[in-house]
Formats: structure tokens, C-alpha cells, sequence
């Protein structure tokens, strides 16, 4: 259960209908709620011919917040009911997550041999301190109505990250076991009790696999493996946010055993980076060649953590390049002298902050462009050499800010003592500024800006408008930082005209808020100033390739592909750009080798590699033994911005899991639930067809679709599917020859411009071994679920939100150079579970 922060309320585009559950983007196979902000599902069980799904919820709103226990129910995982709310929040707590158990022998003394009660187990978050503890509710009615114990919390450490807790019974004892997250120490603790009400600690799990962000909503179940009972291995899924392999939420899981007491992974973690020539690795004490400028890498290589730092892992032997001298603060570069590449990989370790390079931004300080300024915000009102700039609402205030307000990050980038700051009173506040009118002379308007990423053609922007002739010609938001960096627009074609500059907060939630500074009217255009924090490879003094940290003082491995640079010249170049949080960077152990160094999150085993699969958890007592998950279809990155109303996210469709022997290694398997078919319509076969260089219509459409589709690759380079094609749009499900990868391309699917993080490609290992790739995809009204195969039986599964025009309903293959045959593929319309 992740504590939202960062996330805004956003309307959505108008419904496409009235009509509830056929508005614009609503899935039509996939639950969600009638209205209001939902995120993970909780309570899963199956109970007298009903599965019952539980999930967080906020009765009061389309954003987090107030969270509550939803309800809904189904007889076949297909069809949904969703019911009143079952467990409230209060003036005490908050319900976040947990699970259901049926106390078939009564343990807990809720209910009567002859009716046993349902117990929810969920952590109950203190409001007063933050506390997050396991609290008990009991239902005797099946569930429809609860009552909270009035012995909890059952389970308290006094601490603020201890959620999520999974509980089933464990025959073997006759006890309750439960698996609940220590999420900020990475570690799934395992208690048991005899009666739900009072808990021994049995054993820690962790850290392991993934860990760059925290750990959380853990499930523990057993499964056969190769569909024989005799042989029995236990899965633990761990789902973590930030950090997962496609960014932001995701979903890990390790394989093993478990006792009753300690699970023990298979994988127990240990690595070794392919050997090869080492370029450097601060052994020697000093950086020896190697040249630095500014004060950030100080004047040799540091031992471990420098002043103020916390502890720094992951490096080997004695000395690390550690930017933070003088904290995050310093900049500074540590460059390489030129090396001629003989080897197809450079690997090496690299930790600090997550800041990526930005092709667009300039490193080191370029002068503030000079010109006519409209505005520099450096007195006790908005006068400027223009006039009075006039307000509207509350957020801006009777004057410019002078820096960071109360309750607000640190702000920076501004010039000067003054800017515009709307985040008065909190990201609650909304109104407007505008300038007088002004005449444009100049080639360029000029401008530093800040604060949250919610653009002008949202409902609810944070943004800096140019009007002209009473319309927005020009546009920008921040980036979802405090820092505030130049901007520039181009007004060539605006010559002559007059113009007015509209800075604009209709934001109350996360992030909801703009900061401005120094707009000039001038001949030269601003260039971003560079913040990143990471290692570049250099050709020709030019950036080809580059890594970031995590936000974590442990180092990983990462690698850059030289193949196409062999016999060239190149440099590293170890860059601090960066004064605000995180701002520092650390690397080791640059090697030349002959294959890639992989990092901990791509030995990590996904449940799935898309952006939207966060908050996986099974089915308590499915029939049948069968072990059946959902997860949250969405993403803390940008969750709380998807532009739908009056809803807001959606569930996977549910997935039956399995174990399976591929390569002498167990692998978790996942397929959609058997009574999908009740869906769908009589079917499509499409024959094979063989394209080169080109995508070719496949004459199907649709909206909520089933395909099942056997690919070969041949001699093209990328091939697949484009689906919800039209207006200009795709999702493309490919195949990269050259990396050996499934992919999923949202980057054109249709609305994207609502958070930075979302316009994205997920890219799934998957190699053929010369053979076929079977896919199985199921779309939806604002998903795609893409379920690959190789001829082996190794599988992955990507799950990504698209929000695409009503009309983009067609469905392509494509080849890239070279050409490839789709052997056939057989497509079924899917109806609406709504209906």
C-alpha cells in the first residue's frame, strides 16, 4: 500500500456517453469503479461460490486519499458486482492493505462453529503519527458488512513502513502465517499465530532481488511444479516502487522453499560480472590520467561515504569515485583520456542520484540571455518594466515569493531574491498571473521555470501561456522539481504581434503548483542547464550513450554496447550537474568485455515487465487449488494524472499462475483466467502474411480484442503488431532481433502528454533461439496485456495503460529492415462485462 505523494487530481476529457461504465476510456473487460480513486487490490478470497475483491479505495474522490476497503464480487473473475464499502476509514485511521482469511475453526472467536467468520487482516494507518500497524475486522454475513476488533492493532513495531500483510493457513502447523512488509529495510517478515490475534515472529526475508525502491503488498503461496503435486515449490511476489524494471511500480518474485517458518530462495542472489580488461578502477589511490573539473570529485577518489553521506555499498576493493564532496551541492566532471574501443561492451558499476542525461541541455553555466525583461520578480509586488502584472485566486499571493515557501522543497534555479512561486498556502491554492500587454520584437521569450508537470491542455495545468489575439500560442509546465531551469520559445511567426504571459495554477493536488522567474524578450534562445548526475560515453566529444544512479548509495552494475564503436576513439565522462537532491554521482570498475554486466534489476525476476502491473496479490481458496492473481493496472508515477473520470485506474485481468521446468530452471508462468472465452465473439482466423519493410492492415478492428498470433522474425531487424491503430496512433508489440527482446511501444498510442513519465517503451527479454514467438495480447478499451512465448516455453508478460482515440481501432503487422511472416493469428472480440 505506497503513501501517494506527488500524484494531482486531473479531470478527464468529457464521457464519450452518459451512460456508466461506456465513458471515454472506461475497459470494458477489465474491473473498475463505478467512480473514485481505487489502487491495490486487498482481501482476495473465494467464499461460498463467490471470489471477493477487496481494494483500496477512496469513497470521496477520483484522487487518493480517505482510503477505505471496496468491494466487489464475482462468480466466474470475468463478470463484476461491486458493492457498498466495506471497511471505512475513521477519525483514527486509514484501512491501506491486507488480506482475508475464512477462520473456518473459529481460532478467532468471532463467529460460531457453525459460522465462521471472514477476518480481514490490514494495516491501520495512525493519522495522528503515521503509524502503519496490523489491525483485525470480522465479518459473520460473507462478507458484506465488517466490524473492527476492539483489540487492535494486533501486531504494532512502532514503525512508519510495516504493511501489506498476506495471511493463509498453514496446515503443516495448524497455524496462521503471515508475510508483511519492513519496507524501507527491503525484508518480508513471516509471523505466526493460533489465533489471528496474536503473532511470533518466525524469520526475515531480504534484501534481495530488486531493492531501489520500497518493498511492499508481499504474497507467499505454494504451487506444483510441471502440474505434479509431489513436487512443490513456494513463490514469494514482492512488489516494489520506485525501481522496477520498467520504472516506477512493479512486481518481482523470487522461487524457493518454505518451512513454516524461513522461505529460502533458489536464486540465492550471487553474481559474477563477465571477466574482461580493466580500464579503471580507483585502486591506485588517485585518478591518476583521468581529469576533473569543478570541486564535486575532489582531488582523488574517496574510501566509501564522504561527510554527511550515508553508508555507500557495492563497490570493490578500497576506492570509488564519489561526487559528493561538499554534498550535492558541488558539480564537477571526471573524464577519461581517449582509449581506442576494442571490445563489444564497457561495463561498470555506477550508483547516487536517478538524473538522466538530457540531449537538450547544456552542460556548465551559460550566461542569463540579455534582451528587454518583462519581468524579474525582484520587488514586494508584481510590477515589472512592462506594468502591473494582476492576479487571480489565491495561489499567487499580492507578490513575488522570496524562495522556498513554508512546507515546500527547497527551491532553486531562480535569479536574484524574487520569482513567482503559486504554491501559497500549499498545492491547494489556484489562480492566475497575467502580464500587461507587450509588444513582441524579439525572436525569442526566455524564461526559468519550475514546479509540477501538468501541461496547458490538461483540466487542471500548471503552466506558462503566451496569448495572443485572445488564444494560447505557446505553452510550458515544470518537470515535477523545485528547480527551476530556462525555457524558450521561438516566436518568429509572432512578430509584430501583442501579447500577454499567463502563468496559470488550476492545480490542488500533487504538484499542483508553477514557478517563474526572469522572462526576457531576447535575440538568443535559452538552453536548458544540464542537471544529470550519471556516465557518458563520448565520441567525438558528443554523448552516445549514458547511465544514471537510482537514488541509492549502493552501486549496480550497468554496461554501454560498443560494438558500433570498435577501433574508434572514445572517453568516459563522469558527470555531477546536479545541486538538489540526489545531486551526486558514484562509479567503479570500468572493465572492457566481451559481454554486458547486468544489474540487480534485470537479474531480477518479473512478474511483469510493463509500466502497469503494481500491487500483485493471488486468491485466497480459489477452487480447485487453482492460484489466481490480479494486480493494480497503473503506476505510482503518473497514477493519480491518467485522464479518466469519473473513475480512476483499473485491475489486470485476472492471470492463473503456474510453475514450469524450462532449461532445467523453474520459471513462474502466467495465463489469462480459462473463463475469458465467455467473452468472446466467434473469432477471426487470419492467414499468414509476409511483410518487408512495411506495415500491412490486417483487416480487423477493434476496441476489446483477443488475439493469438505465431510470429517469425526472418531476416527483419524489429516486427510485431501495431494495435488500436488510427489517427496517427499505435501500440506496437515487437520483436528486436538485435537484443533479443520483446517489446511494447506506447510512445504514439494516443494521449501521453499528461505526465513525463508516461510516453515510454518496455522492453521484455525473450530470446527465440531461431524459432517463433507466440503472442497472445488482450486489448482493451485503455490497456494492452501481452503475454510472449518462445518454442522453448519460456515466457514474459507486459502490461501497459493507453489512452488512444475512439476511432484507432485497427490492427497491423509491421516488419523493419528485412522481413518477417506472421504465420497466422486468430482474433476474437471481446464483449463488455458492463453490459
Amino acid at each position: 500500500m505506497a503513501v501517494l505523494s506527488g500524484l494531482a487530481v486531473l479531470a478527464a476529457s468529457p464521457a464519450a456517453a452518459d451512460t456508466p461504465y461506456h465513458e471515454q476510456y472506461r475497459p470494458q473487460f477489465h474491473f473498475t469503479p463505478a467512480q473514485n480513486w481505487m489502487n491495490d487490490p486487498n482481501g482476495l478470497i473465494w467464499y461460498k461460490g463467490q471470489y471477493h475483491l477487496f481494494f483500496q479505495y477512496n469513497p470521496s474522490g477520483n484522487s487518493w486519499g480517505n482510503m477505505s476497503w471496496g468491494h466487489a464480487v464475482s462468480t466466474d473473475l470475468v463478470h463484476w458486482k461491486q458493492l457498498p464499502v466495506a471497511i471505512p476509514q475513521d477519525d483514527d485511521e486509514m484501512v491501506f492493505s491486507g488480506s482475508v482469511v475464512l477462520d473456518k475453526n473459529n481460532t478467532s472467536g468471532f463467529g460460531t462453529k457453525d459460522n465462521p467468520p471472514l477476518v480481514a487482516v490490514y494495516t491501520s494507518l495512525v493519522k495522528a503519527t503515521g503509524i502503519q500497524r496490523q489491525s483485525l475486522a470480522y465479518s459473520t454475513d460473507g462478507g458484506t458488512t465488517w466490524t473492527k476488533y476492539s483489540g487492535n492493532p494486533v501486531l504494532d513495531l512502532n514503525s512508519v513502513n510495516f504493511r501489506d500483510p498476506k495471511v493463509f493457513w498453514y496446515a503443516p502447523t495448524r497455524s496462521w502465517l503471515m508475510a508483511v512488509a519492513l519496507s524501507d529495510q527491503h525484508k518480508i517478515a513471516f509471523y505466526s499465530s493460533p489465533d489471528l490475534k496474536h503473532w511470533t515472529h518466525q524469520s526475515d526475508f531480504g534484501p534481495a532481488g530488486a531493492t531501489g525502491g520500497v518493498w511492499e503488498c508481499p504474497d507467499l503461496f505454494p504451487l506444483p511444479v510441471d502440474g505434479n503435486p509431489k513436487r512443490t515449490k513456494w513463490v514469494l511476489a514482492v512488489n516494489l516502487s520506485p525501481g522496477a524494471i520498467a520504472g516506477g511500480s512493479g512486481a518481482q518474485y523470487f522461487i524457493g522453499d518454505f518451512d513454516g517458518k524461513r522461505f529460502t530462495a533458489d536464486d540465492n542472489g550471487t553474481y559474477t560480472p563477465p571477466s574482461g580488461s580493466v580500464l579503471q578502477d580507483f585502486e591506485s589511490g588517485s585518478y591518476g590520467n583521468w581529469t576533473t573539473t569543478g570541486t564535486a570529485f575532489g582531488s582523488a577518489p574517496a574510501t566509501g561515504p564522504l561527510d554527511g553521506q550515508g553508508t555507500v555499498t557495492g563497490f570493490d576493493g578500497q576506492y570509488v569515485a564519489n561526487s559528493f564532496h561538499g554534498g550535492d551541492a558541488s558539480t564537477g566532471t571526471l573524464t577519461s583520456p581517449a582509449f581506442t574501443v576494442s571490445s563489444d561492451y564497457i561495463n561498470f558499476r555506477i550508483g547516487g542520484g536517478n538524473h538522466p542525461y538530457d540531449p537538450n541541455a547544456v552542460l556548465g553555466d551559460e550566461p542569463a540571455p540579455t534582451g528587454e525583461v518583462l519581468a524579474d520578480f525582484e520587488g514586494s509586488t508584481y510590477t515589472s518594466p512592462i506594468g502591473d502584472w494582476t492576479t487571480t485566486g489565491d495561489a499567487f499571493g499580492t507578490g513575488p515569493a522570496q524562495g522556498t515557501l513554508p512546507n515546500q522543497q527547497q527551491v532553486s534555479g531562480y535569479l536574484g531574491n524574487g520569482l513567482v512561486n503559486s504554491y501559497l498556502n500549499g498545492d491547494a491554492t489556484t489562480g492566475t498571473l497575467t502580464s500587461p500587454t507587450f509588444t513582441i520584437d524579439k525572436k525569442y521569450l526566455d524564461f526559468l521555470i519550475g514546479g509540477g508537470y501538468h501541461p496547458a491542455s490538461s483540466e487542471a495545468p500548471t503552466a506558462v501561456e503566451l496569448i495572443v489575439d485572445g488564444k494560447v500560442v505557446r505553452s510550458a509546465t515544470g518537470a515535477n522539481g523545485e528547480a527551476l531551469n530556462w525555457a524558450s520559445w521561438d516566436l518568429s511567426d509572432l512578430q509584430g504581434k501583442q501579447a500577454q504571459i499567463k502563468v496559470v495554477d488550476d492545480n490542488t493536488g500533487g504538484w499542483g503548483h508553477i514557478n517563474l522567474d526572469q522572462v526576457v524578450l531576447s535575440d538568443t534562445q535559452a538552453h536548458a542547464k544540464s542537471t544529470e548526475t550519471g556516465v557518458n560515453l563520448l565520441v567525438d566529444g558528443k554523448v552516445v550513450q549514458s547511465a544514471t544512479g537510482s537514488n541509492s548509495e549502493n552501486l549496480d552494475w550497468a554496461s554501454f554496447d560498443t560494438t558500433a564503436y570498435k577501433g574508434k576513439q572514445v572517453r568516459i565522462q563522469i558527470v555531477d550537474a546536479n545541486t538538489a537532491g540526489w545531486g551526486h554521482v558514484l562509479a567503479d570498475q570500468f572493465t572492457a568485455a566481451d559481454q554486458p554486466a547486468l544489474s540487480s534489476v534485470q537479474r531480477a525476476h518479473w512478474l511483469d515487465y510493463g509500466q502497469d502491473f503494481y500491487a500483485a496479490n493471488s486468491f485466497n481458496d480459489a477452487p480447485g487449488g487453482r492460484r489466481v492473481m490480479i494486480a493494480w493496472m497503473n503506476n505510482w508515477n503518473y497514477g493519480g494524472n491518467i485522464p479518466t473520470s469519473p473513475w480512476r485506474s483499473a485491475d489486470t485481468f485476472p492471470r492463473q499462475l503456474s510453475l514450469r521446468t524450462v532449461n532445467g530452471t523453474v520459471q513462474l508462468v502466467q495465463q489469462p483466467v480459462s473463463e475469458l472465452n465467455t467473452l468472446r465473439d466467434t473469432g477471426t482466423t487470419v492467414p499468414a502474411t509476409t511483410v518487408t519493410n512495411a506495415t500491412s492492415p490486417l483487416g480487423i478492428h477493434g476496441s476489446t480484442l483477443e488475439l493469438q498470433a505465431d510470429l517469425t522474425p526472418g531476416s527483419a531487424d524489429r516486427s510485431g503488431l501495431d494495435v488500436r491503430t488510427g489517427a496517427g496512433q499505435r501500440t506496437r508489440i515487437g520483436y528486436d532481433t538485435s537484443t533479443g527482446e520483446v517489446y511494447l511501444d506506447r510512445t504514439a498510442s494516443g494521449a501521453v502528454d499528461f505526465d513525463p513519465t508516461f510516453s515510454s517503451t518496455e522492453h521484455a527479454p525473450l530470446p527465440l533461439h531461431g524459432g517463433r514467438l507466440r503472442l497472445h495480447v488482450l486489448v482493451d478499451t485503455s490497456s494492452v496485456e501481452v503475454y510472449a512465448e518462445n518454442e522453448r516455453g519460456e515466457q514474459v508478460v507486459l502490461t501497459d495503460q493507453v489512452f488512444p482515440d475512439p476511432s484507432s481501432t485497427g490492427i497491423d503487422v509491421f516488419a523493419e529492415n528485412g522481413t518477417a511472416t506472421l504465420n497466422g493469428m486468430r482474433a476474437w472480440q471481446l464483449a463488455s462485462i458492463w453490459k
